[in-house]
């Protein structure tokens, strides 16, 4: 054996090597938003707590705040949301902002599309969607010509800009170690490879994979009490509809930081 090399033993009982903790871009703070489901009211309140985290940094390095998908549905304003994500998406002097496609942002396009797609839409917060843009909707025992009446409308209550919006959404935001989407991956499935109903849609096979990927997926789409900060993932939907809580990250180099907002009535 040569001199100062590790013994067979040394060598069996070593500590196993620890991966490099994720790391944010060099020079790039990102912020990733969690899902906001028509809550315009605590949309704003983390908007303002984010900005003033940024400008009191001071730093000079680039600001992205990254929307996780699921602005529409449930909460009372999803008109609200995208109006002030689009006034945000403006402030291009302050940040960039990159917004992804939720289940939800697609079931509403699809209701555009065809109206048939009513009876699945209306079971997780097409209603509320729908009065935001002051569209009645369908009666409950209405059929498929309240169904036609009501995507009709909505079709012509949605301003051009929100339908390019919703059209344009990306799917993933890939960002040094880090991969932003709206509900998770196919674990076993190369990240280039993955299918638009996984990211949209997977819970459970994501969820109880513990193996770490390519990239460290910051993700929403399953509401928890707690935001999950896990070196596989990130979960960020803390549920703001039901609980009134939003939850942000600030990922900034091998930093996180969780930034959070919690209604009025929901304090102590």
């Amino acid at each position: 054996m040569p001199p100062g090399a590790p013994s067979i033993l040394q060598r069996l009982f070593a500590a196993p090597k620890r991966a490099a903790p994720a790391a944010a871009p060099e020079g790039v703070t990102l912020y990733v938003i969690g899902d906001v489901h028509g809550r315009l009211d605590l949309l704003h309140a983390l908007l303002r707590k984010i900005a003033y985290d940024a400008a009191r940094s001071g730093d000079g390095e680039t600001r992205e705040l990254i929307f996780l998908g699921d602005y529409v549905d449930r909460g009372p304003d999803s008109k609200g949301v995208i109006d002030l994500i689009l006034s945000t998406i403006a402030e291009r002097d302050f940040w960039t902002v990159t917004a992804l496609k939720g289940n939800h942002e697609a079931a509403l396009l699809n209701f555009m599309e065809d109206p048939g797609s009513w009876p699945g839409w209306s079971q997780f917060g097409a209603r509320e969607t729908l009065s935001s843009y002051g569209v009645d909707p369908p009666d409950w025992q209405g059929g498929e010509e309240d169904w036609a009446r009501a995507s009709r409308e909505l079709s012509g209550a949605v301003p051009a800009a929100h339908k390019a919006f919703l059209r344009d959404l990306e799917l993933t935001a890939e960002r040094g170690d880090y991969l932003c989407v709206h509900a998770g991956v196919r674990p076993g499935q190369p990240l280039d490879r993955q299918i638009e109903q996984d990211l949209l849609w997977i819970r459970d096979d994501f969820l109880s994979s513990t193996r770490r990927l390519e990239k460290v997926i910051v993700h929403g789409h399953t509401p928890a009490e707690e935001a999950y900060l896990g070196d596989h993932r990130i979960g960020l939907d803390t549920g703001a509809y039901a609980t009134s809580l939003l939850t942000a990250v600030k990922l900034k180099g091998t930093e996180r930081t969780l930034i959070q907002v919690r209604g009025r009535h929901d304090e102590s």
